[in-house]
């Protein structure tokens, strides 16, 4: 399309159609002289806009445009004495140009939407008082409320109420989430229930959205491989398709054909072979898949990302964090007495420790509603545990040998793949609660999504000790080759270095710790990024939400697209044959070459439109019950 406004690119199409349709009425009743001025028309406002683009594309950029073409047709069409083949011509190419220039805007509005997405003003809290300010004036440290119904105006830390966000429009998250004291919030999402009160933790330039916005430019600007070989294909074939034709113009007069004839057969050949649809085939494909995966939150750095991870058959993950949630919870629960004062005795003598175990067994007597039994005199001993007044005490296995009780009262307990916390008094044994990071409750499913997609090799990579590895690595259902445990950085770009012969590999991480994991490996995948500046630029593709099923959705959407991509291609090439064919070998008219040539281009772009409509932008039931559950 003409690099003049949408609106103006509109009226002078419809201004050409309405002018060739016109004179072909005038022509038809008789009207010779009307239909002459009514094609001139057509001619000026058809070829003028497309003469100028071509005139500044080979001024400014020294390269031979495709409007060029279309010009240098149109005008042979009329030397002939073929008006009307001509006006066609112009009125179809500029009709087939606004239609691909409005249907490529609609991939291109990614970043409007996301601009949409932001509330202009917010609710901030001065003292007692609360005022409406424009939310690009709120600065880290000030206070927000959020009532029901209210998007989130910028990033922040909830510091009063509980709340259901629906996070969708981030993360991609099926279901509302639970928001409480200490939870992180991202700007554009909508508070459904619950009066909150927020912090301010980043400016609006600063957020979560705007750094989407950004990665989404970029991406939109910067060109995949496939991208980058059709406008070097289509440049210099727009310079052997005008050689071309004034070779065949001159082979048609020396096989005796008359000028008008000749050139006629010239101007068809030269529609017939331009190279419109190869050349739009691949970005119409490509930001259409990018826009649909940006609003079912993943995000893409670019088309490079995108075909690679098409050609991904092998995927490595890290465990912690990753295919696990990274936190350490309450897995098991056995008492010689009643299990929930057991529980609340060890949530009290815990309730000043610091430590994450402690903080995990605190957690699962709050979600139980049980209140913590006070402990006094709490003393820490090293690598040992805790003890308190009455005899009371927590610890490892050192201290059950200290207090001489017997574990052998609770077995069962697997002390390799998990951290055991025993709970006596004196000789006493009161009870155990075993500890462990635990799979996300979508790791499986993800994993096993990707199975069924074509992927050949999986692998967990962890620091972890063996048997925590094998215990996480056996729940997702993970064969024990395909589990690496006790390794350094520096063996996990080993690994992955290996997986790499064999074909294309990713490599899943959280951004923060799997720096040279990630840049060894041919595409690098961020998961939970919404939240971590330092995850959106580690990788090549951001996960915005901790959902393992969004991975094989991108994956397929990936292979979808290069699928299209190829469907293009092929129909573009082929189609492109036949009506060159046509042209040198039957006489093809003008006007049929120009309905194919047209006809093809426009549906090339709507093939590609196709992924706007991809699954990947409405979550599938259930992906984000984890955390409406957090």
């Amino acid at each position: 399309m003409t690099p003049i406004s949408d609106r103006l690119g509109l009226w002078l199409t419809i201004v050409t159609v309405l002018a060739t349709v016109t004179g072909l009425a005038a022509d038809w009743t008789g009207a010779g002289r009307l239909a002459l001025v009514c094609w001139g028309l057509a001619y000026l406002a058809g070829g003028i806009p497309s003469a100028l683009t071509a005139l500044r594309a080979l001024v400014q950029d020294r390269v031979l445009d495709i409007d060029l073409l279309m010009v240098v047709a149109a005008l042979a069409a009329a030397a002939v004495g073929a008006p009307l083949e001509g006006a066609v011509l112009l009125a179809l190419f500029s009709l087939s140009g606004t239609l691909e220039h409005r249907a490529m805007g609609r991939a291109r509005r990614a970043v409007q939407a996301l601009m949409q997405l932001r509330p202009d003003f917010a609710l901030l809290r001065r003292g007692d008082a609360v005022v409406e300010v424009p939310s690009a004036s709120l600065m880290p440290g000030d206070v927000v409320v959020l009532r029901p119904g209210a998007r989130v105006p910028v990033d922040g830390v909830v510091v009063a109420g509980t709340g259901a966000l629906d996070e969708s429009t981030i993360t991609g998250e099926s279901l509302p989430v639970t928001r409480s004291p200490g939870a992180q919030v991202f700007e554009a999402t909508v508070n459904l229930t619950g009066v909150l009160e927020v912090q301010v933790t980043r400016g609006l330039s600063d957020s979560t959205v705007a750094r989407m916005i950004r990665l989404v430019t970029e991406a939109q600007a910067a060109r995949a491989p496939s991208e980058r070989f059709s406008d070097w294909f289509g440049q210099r074939y727009t310079v052997a398709v005008l050689a071309g034709a004034l070779l065949a113009l001159a082979v048609f007069l020396l096989l005796g054909h008359a000028f008008d004839a000749a050139l006629y057969k010239a101007a068809t050949l030269l529609v017939a072979a331009s190279p419109c649809a190869v050349v739009i085939s691949v970005p119409a494909a490509i930001l259409s898949a990018l826009s649909a995966a940006a609003r079912g939150g993943v995000l893409f750095k670019g088309g490079a990302a995108l075909e690679t991870l098409a050609a991904v058959r092998g995927f490595a993950f890290d465990k912690t964090g990753t295919l696990t949630t990274g936190r350490a919870e309450v897995r098991r629960i056995a008492a010689t007495g009643d299990e929930g004062q057991m529980l609340a005795l060890l949530a009290g003598i815990e309730a000043q420790s610091e430590h994450p175990i402690a903080a995990a067994i605190r957690a699962e007597a709050a979600a139980r509603g049980l209140a913590p039994v006070p402990a006094g005199n709490v003393t820490a001993h090293p690598s040992e545990g805790l003890t308190a007044d009455g005899g009371l005490w927590a610890g490892n296995r050192r201290m059950v040998a200290r207090m001489g009780a017997d574990p052998a009262a609770l077995a069962g307990f697997d002390e390799a793949s998990e951290t055991v916390v025993w709970l006596g008094q004196g000789a006493r044994l009161l009870g155990a609660v075993a500890v462990a990071d635990r799979p996300r409750d979508s790791s499986a499913a993800g994993l096993a999504a990707l199975r069924r997609g074509g992927v050949q090799t999986l692998a967990m990579m962890t620091g972890d000790r063996r048997p925590v590895a094998d215990r996480i690595g056996a729940e997702l259902g993970l064969r024990p080759d395909e589990i690496h445990a006790d390794l350094l950085p520096g063996d996990k770009v080993a690994l992955i270095a290996g997986m790499a012969a064999q074909g294309r590999v990713a490599y899943v991480g959280d951004g923060v710790n799997d720096a040279a994991a990630l840049a060894r490996a041919d595409v690098g995948i961020a998961m939970g990024a919404a939240g971590s500046e330092v995850a959106l630029q580690a990788a090549g593709v951001a996960l915005m939400s901790d959902d393992m099923t969004r991975l094989a959705e991108a994956h397929r959407l990936a292979r979808r697209t290069a699928r299209i991509i190829r469907q293009n291609l092929a129909f573009a090439i082929g189609a492109m044959l036949v009506l060159v064919t046509g042209a040198l070998v039957w006489d093809l008219p003008l006007p049929l070459a120009v309905v194919g040539h047209e006809g093809g281009t426009v549906l090339v772009v709507l093939n590609g439109l196709r992924l706007l409509a991809d699954p990947i932008r409405r979550p599938q039931p259930g992906a984000g019950k984890a955390a409406a559950m957090a």
